[in-house]
């Protein structure tokens, strides 16, 4: 009964409610510029958020089955697989902290078929708004370029979770802010990798902080 639910139900249920809430929303770009940028490439790249500030990006980039979720593959994950199909994602079964190897192969096989990836900085566990490596070196290995994006609301609800997930209000205005690219080479030192890490990190705080005082 619980497979049922997760698989055919709830996914369903939380499909309509985020339709029906994000419809309610206005939103402003902060920066069109980077998102034409990366919308205009036809070659690969991964977008990268932090995991607060999922929710309405989720919503934002919908009907795009060239861009690659990956969610794990625990009952949790299933439905929110299911959620994201419905969504118009691709996905990707896999984990960052099991079967870690099997995970990033998939995606840079997805990456090298000009395809795209959305990755959290800072993963499904945190801390928070510390950006992992894993976004750098797929970069490194692929060549494709990384672009941070992020939203902020107005007036929102900031959950007390690990990640303090934002949820903007009903009729509320949203900002969106996207980035210009970091790169990486492919045989980058590990200091190189540490100083782009701490980059893309800088920079999501920083267009986050943007949409919060807009």
């Amino acid at each position: 009964m619980k497979k049922f639910l997760y698989n055919y139900i709830i996914p369903y249920l939380l499909f309509v409610l985020i339709y029906l809430w994000c419809a309610t929303l206005r939103a402003r770009n902060l920066n069109e510029q980077e998102e034409h940028h990366f919308k205009d490439l036809a070659g690969p790249y991964i977008l990268t958020l932090w995991h607060g500030r999922i929710f309405y990006l989720f919503y934002y980039l919908r009907r795009h089955p060239d861009y690659f979720l990956l969610i794990s593959p625990s009952e949790d994950g299933d439905l929110l697989a299911r959620l994201a199909t419905l969504m118009g994602y691709s996905v990707i079964r896999g984990s960052t902290y099991k079967k870690t190897i099997s995970a990033a192969r998939s995606l840079i096989k997805v990456l090298r078929k000009n395809q795209r990836i959305i990755i959290i900085a800072d993963g499904s566990r945190g801390p928070r708004c510390v950006a992992h490596s894993g976004p750098l070196q797929l970069a490194g290995i692929t060549g494709a370029p990384i672009f941070p994006m992020t939203f902020g609301a107005k007036n929102k609800v900031v959950l007390n979770t690990w990640d303090r997930f934002i949820l903007p209000l009903p009729f509320t205005q949203c900002f969106l802010n996207f980035s210009s690219p970091l790169t990486l080479n492919p045989k980058s030192s590990d200091e190189t990798i540490e100083g782009k890490r701490l980059d893309l990190e800088n920079t999501l705080n920083h267009i986050s902080q943007a949409t919060d005082e807009a």
